[in-house]
């Protein structure tokens, strides 16, 4: 079966982390072993988000007077942890071919979002974020223990590079693709593309990947044991086997497991096979059912 498996941003760098290489790679070996368990049974193509690190690099750029454009940050993002998802995969796949593809997502330059940021990026900041936004010219947003940046997150159009991911998986190569969302871009007039401003939220380019793919099961992998409703609150309680009407019905944040439950909802709609979405540490059992959150029609 080919299963598509979005790694969360905060898998691979978890919030307070700083980006250091040693950090990150240890981060992603624990990534790795979840993937390669599941690559051992299955045929697998990796999406990840890079919400933390796309942050880190803008501000890096912004350091040395060189503000690059979101999509270039992108690819920088998309070819890093790529790179240490591929290193760390390798040795606990002996044999097994793994590649990394640049994948361009195409979007809507008229998409509704680019006028709403949501999407959070960056590290997290604490008092005196609201001037350091207003000096920098940012959009940001208040999250459980301060702020965060956050820039438009339009929806996935069109995979660019579909073809050759499908031609890479139907091979047996583990795919590592589509990394934070895809690059995004945008169509001209005269059919070329051009980078735009934004990141494309990566668990809806997860669901659009896994359906054009004919993918067996989308598995979304995080740092939470399952979707929560009423969370946070002392009557929170986790949601175990659900329809996507019934979790519909529930309230997510934006910015972190709302785009992860609607992911999950139109991938079972569109496909009629299930999603799940759980810990990073429990991928198979969340494959099979046995913790976090299932969704089917």
């Amino acid at each position: 079966m080919l299963i598509v498996i979005a790694l969360g941003g905060n898998a691979l760098l978890r919030p307070g982390e700083r980006p250091e290489a040693s950090v990150q790679r240890a981060n992603v070996r624990v990534a790795a072993a979840a993937v390669a368990e599941l690559a051992r049974r299955h045929d697998v193509v990796v999406t990840h988000g890079n919400g933390p690190q796309i942050g880190w690099l803008a501000l890096q750029a912004e350091a040395v007077s060189r503000p690059d454009p979101l999509d270039v940050l992108g690819a920088e993002s998309e070819a890093l942890i790529g790179y240490l998802i591929e290193q760390e995969l390798a040795p606990l796949l002996p044999g097994r071919e793994i590649a990394t593809l640049l994948t361009q997502v195409e979007v809507d330059p008229g998409d509704p979002a680019f006028a709403a940021p949501t999407k959070p990026i960056g590290p997290l900041y604490a008092e005196g974020a609201p001037a350091q936004a207003r000096e920098r010219g940012w959009s940001i947003a208040a999250v459980h223990g301060g702020f965060r940046r956050v820039v438009p997150s339009p929806e996935p159009r069109r995979i660019r590079e579909l073809g050759v991911i499908r031609r890479l998986a139907g091979a047996g190569v583990v795919v590592i693709c589509a990394g934070g969302g895809g690059i995004p871009v945008a169509a001209t007039a005269g059919g070329a593309l051009r980078g735009v401003e934004a990141v494309v939220d990566k668990d809806l380019t997860a669901a659009l990947l896994a359906s054009e793919l004919g993918a067996g099961a989308l598995l979304l992998l995080t740092d939470v044991a399952a979707v929560y409703a009423d969370w946070p609150s002392p009557a929170q309680r986790p949601l175990r086997r659900v329809t996507p009407r019934e979790l519909r019905a529930h309230h997510f944040a934006p910015g972190s497991m709302g785009p992860k439950v609607e992911a999950a909802c139109r991938f079972a709609e569109r496909s009629g096979r299930p999603a799940a979405i759980g810990a990073l540490a429990d991928a198979v059992r969340v494959l099979a059912g046995e913790v976090g959150t299932l969704v089917s029609v």
